[in-house]
């Protein structure tokens, strides 16, 4: 048979494979699976494929068949291998051109090529990298996307590759890529994804990487520690390097017992992994180059301290900045391994400052950048010294004099000597010291320089800035036990908060201290009101000129206080009156907003709602036309909550918004995460609020002037495509209730999409359904039967009041209350009595039937 009489042949099989009649499916499918070993078979599906005047049905099935055929006949030794011949035409065919005008299609096709690169590049395709390297430097727009397309998904299975010369290979394609390379861009999205993973992976699965440490160490200490990471590195990978370090030295898991026969032999194992990597001259080259290398303050943090000392003197270095920042990275990390290894590293530490005695040379930039390093080393190192520095003779002999040298270049050091004053102050300084501090002090207060002049504020007000930094480590510390000492310091801080009026990082300060306060005292935080809430109102209003240096810090103090919260108050209601302003703003801070708007719904979702949804749902409208796609999912969270809380008046508030998300789901929304944010706002209305569900869907119809059967079967056949865009097993699970809901009907449209239910179904089925293996039944385990308050050991943190609400608010949700095998049973019998045993045979007859035996078996015994 010729190729053209062969290709009609197939074309046809494949045309009536995807029927929806199982009488012209199936002898079609069992045709295409006898001539899956025929040669030219293969060839014949490439050319459909790459046909784009054929249905776009027909070219997807030709792509999965060929994909399929990849995995069971291209190896040489597999049974009905492809011959070499034909392998090296497809080769051929399937780079000859980068114009695929259907998304889905691309990304099998890219994926398929991937397959064949794992097996065959680089020895039988040594053409594939150049040319998608070629292709990706083109001027056409589409070409260069799903080049690109490609070389992600071939990049991604080489990395998978394991034998040396494979990653020989895939080293070579790599390092041809310059900093001015377009690619590089994506390549370092990659592999900041790839060291996430690492990350991730050590974080919740301790004991299991524990092979992984040795190469995990090499990898990190040789890229940022050595010569191998220079012009190779980029700053958010030296982060993630840096991090992998930092928590394989703290972690707990690695470590023996102090009496070591109580240890796991997984600990002991790990402990003689790292006992091996650091070695004195490994330990100490890190700690050198951590102090000499990246503790220097860079180009760019002195043109800031120039150019806007305000915004220096308060750069952000606390909280979880060490998992993104360059700098409070290297100080944790250098706080870790010289807490775990002080043995080692005090030595080479104490040399570094011996080299650095008597005043710099103003001339000497270097060296006043370094000595500001090793000074903010020695201060950040103060309780790991205290045993090997004499203080009060260093601060007299050397520190005082460093502080009287006025020059502007000297501010560098003024600024850092009166900072490490202040980490040594409270671990070793003796009182009779104290006077002649506070002289220099006084008379320093009026420096030139701002930062240095901000500093000495904080600094010289001792009582009120080490009294803050006191409650809030001891309110870390000790967490709920700090209730019955409250009296004396909410007497104390509103005070403090009035004196501080001139002095915003003061009242940073105090912020921090508040929101460890209601932390520890959870819902008796509401005594605080009367203060905490002005507060909260000033350091919140963007028309207030303190927002500047208060917003962000007040913004966490707002939500601690709403997470905490036992019941809403009128005033705690009212400070939302600031939030359409801030939500303008589209700050760095929106993500924290959102979070607050969300607290609001969980605490009181009626009285809120009817205040504020108006106006919110006005804002989140205006938002919506120009935002990023992580934004929109935020919005649409705000929404997903407020129907998962009050299904009906949570729709009709939101009203405006849902047409938009009704669209979305018809048009076959591009953005997984959109779209399964989608689904899950369309699954609470159809499941809670079926009403409404219909009359969107007339509104919809008539906007559209189409027939409201012919768009539900669209919904329902954008849902069922679209169900793997969902991850969470929560939504999955609420996607099948919400369509099973739509039974029993008579309706021809929901009948004709009964195969397309029944597969969400069993998807979610075997998401949530687990097996009793002493009775082989199955029961549902999303099912919550009562409200526990969990048992906590010493370390963890209570359950705030919001974590209530929402443990109770789960029992009611029906992801949590309904047996999905119980529904889907009772559906399936419903729909039954409406068409009769025969009827409904009928309609059976429409689903798999390995499909059938899966719910069979998912149904037994009830």
């Amino acid at each position: 048979m010729d190729m053209d009489s062969a290709s009609s042949v197939v074309l046809q099989a494949l045309t009536q494979a995807t029927s929806q009649d199982t009488a012209v499916l199936k002898p079609a499918e069992e045709q295409l699976r006898q001539w899956e070993t025929q040669p030219g078979f293969y060839s014949v599906l490439l050319n459909i494929f790459n046909n784009h005047m054929l249905d776009v049905n027909v070219r997807w099935l030709a792509v999965l068949y060929f994909k399929n055929g990849i995995d069971r006949y291209w190896r040489r030794v597999a049974p009905h291998a492809l011959s070499e011949e034909e392998k090296t035409s497809l080769r051929a065919g399937l780079i000859t051109n980068f114009n695929e005008p259907v998304n889905q299609i691309a990304t099998q096709i890219a994926v398929l090529i991937a397959k064949v690169a794992r097996l065959d590049c680089p020895r039988q395709w040594p053409e594939l990298i150049p040319i998608l390297l070629e292709s990706v430097k083109g001027q056409d727009g589409l070409q260069q996307h799903r080049a690109l397309l490609t070389f992600y998904h071939v990049t991604k299975t080489l990395a998978s590759k394991r034998l040396a010369q494979d990653r020989r290979l895939f080293q070579d394609v790599s390092r041809q890529v310059g900093p001015d390379s377009t690619c590089r861009e994506k390549l370092e999205k990659t592999i900041i994804l790839y060291t996430k993973v690492l990350l991730d992976f050590l974080e919740y699965h301790p004991c299991a990487f524990i092979p992984l440490i040795q190469r995990s160490l090499e990898f990190a200490v040789s890229y940022v520690f050595t010569p191998a990471g220079e012009g190779v590195t980029f700053e958010r990978f030296i982060v993630q390097c840096m991090n992998l370090i930092k928590m394989i030295v703290k972690n707990d898991a690695y470590k023996p017992a102090k009496n070591i026969d109580d240890s796991k032999p997984e600990s002991l194992e790990a402990h003689k992994i790292k006992t091996a990597f650091f070695t004195h001259p490994t330990l100490t080259e890190i700690g050198r180059r951590l102090v000499s290398h990246y503790f220097l303050l860079t180009e760019e943090e002195l043109t800031m301290w120039e150019e806007d000392p305000e915004s220096f003197a308060v750069e952000e270095t606390g909280g979880d900045s060490w998992k993104y920042s360059l700098r409070p990275c290297t100080e944790v990390l250098f706080l870790d391994i010289f807490h775990n290894y002080s043995q080692t590293l005090t030595p080479v530490l104490l040399d570094m400052v011996q080299n650095l005695q008597g005043p710099t040379n103003v001339e000497d930039p270097v060296q006043l950048l370094m000595k500001d390093a090793v000074y903010n080393a020695v201060g950040l190192a103060a309780y790991e010294l205290f045993d090997n520095v004499d203080f009060d003779q260093w601060f007299k002999n050397q520190l005082l004099g460093e502080l009287q040298v006025s020059h502007h270049r000297y501010k560098l050091i003024r600024r850092r000597v009166i900072w490490l004053i202040g980490q040594w102050i409270s671990v070793k300084f003796k009182s009779d010291l104290r006077p002649l501090l506070y002289e220099v002090i006084l008379s320093l207060m009026q420096d030139p320089d701002l930062v240095v002049r901000q500093l000495f504020f904080v600094f010289s007000q001792f009582s009120p800035n080490l009294l803050l930094h006191v409650i809030s480590c001891v309110i870390e510390r000790v967490n709920i036990q700090i209730r019955p000492y409250v009296g004396c310091l909410v007497q104390y801080l509103p005070l403090l908060w009035k004196q501080s009026e001139e002095h915003n990082m003061l009242r940073c300060a105090i912020l921090t201290t508040l929101i460890h306060l209601v932390q520890g005292l959870g819902a008796e935080s509401k005594n605080l009101y009367p203060f905490l809430l002005p507060v909260i109102q000033l350091s919140t209003d963007v028309s207030q000129p303190p927002h500047v240096y208060l917003l962000e810090d007040g913004l966490e103090l707002w939500l601690v206080t709403l997470e905490n919260s036992p019941a809403v108050t009128p005033e705690l209601l009212r400070i939302f009156q600031n939030m359409s302003a801030l939500l303008e703003l589209s700050s760095e801070n929106v993500r924290t907003c959102f979070q607050i708007v969300n607290a609001y719904i969980y605490l009181s979702a009626t009285e809120f709602l009817q205040s504020y949804a108006e106006s919110l749902c006005r804002t989140f409208c205006d938002l919506l036309k120009d935002i990023t796609n992580e934004g929109q999912v935020q919005v649409l969270k705000v929404v997903e909550i407020a129907l998962k809380v009050s299904p009906i008046l949570g729709a009709h508030m939101f009203q405006p918004l849902l047409p938009a998300v009704f669209r979305g789901i018809v048009d076959g929304e591009r953005y997984p995460v959109v779209m399964s944010t989608y689904l899950g706002i369309m699954g609470r209305v159809l499941l809670q609020n079926s009403s409404f569900f219909f009359s969107l869907l007339t509104q919809m119809a008539s906007e559209s002037s189409q027939e409201m059967d012919q768009l539900l079967g669209s919904v329902i056949e954008m849902w069922v495509d679209r169900m793997d865009n969902i991850t969470q097993p929560e939504r999955r699970k609420l996607s099948s209730l919400a369509l099973l809901s739509l039974l029993p009907s008579d309706n021809s449209v929901i009948q004709d999409k009964f195969c397309g239910i029944i597969n969400i179904c069993l998807e979610a089925l075997h998401d949530v359904m687990t097996e009793d293996p002493e009775t082989g039944t199955f029961k549902d385990c999303m099912l919550m039967s009562h409200f526990e308050e969990p048992k906590l050991s010493d370390d963890e943190e209570p359950p705030t009041e919001q974590d209530k609400r929402k443990k109770l608010l789960a029992l009611e949700d029906p992801v949590h209350s309904v047996s999905l095998q119980q529904f889907v049973y009772e559906k399936l019998k419903a729909q039954q009595a409406l068409m009769g045993d025969q009827g409904f045979g009928v309609l059976m007859e429409t689903v798999d039937t390995e499909l059938v035996s899966q719910l069979q078996e998912f149904l037994q015994g009830l």
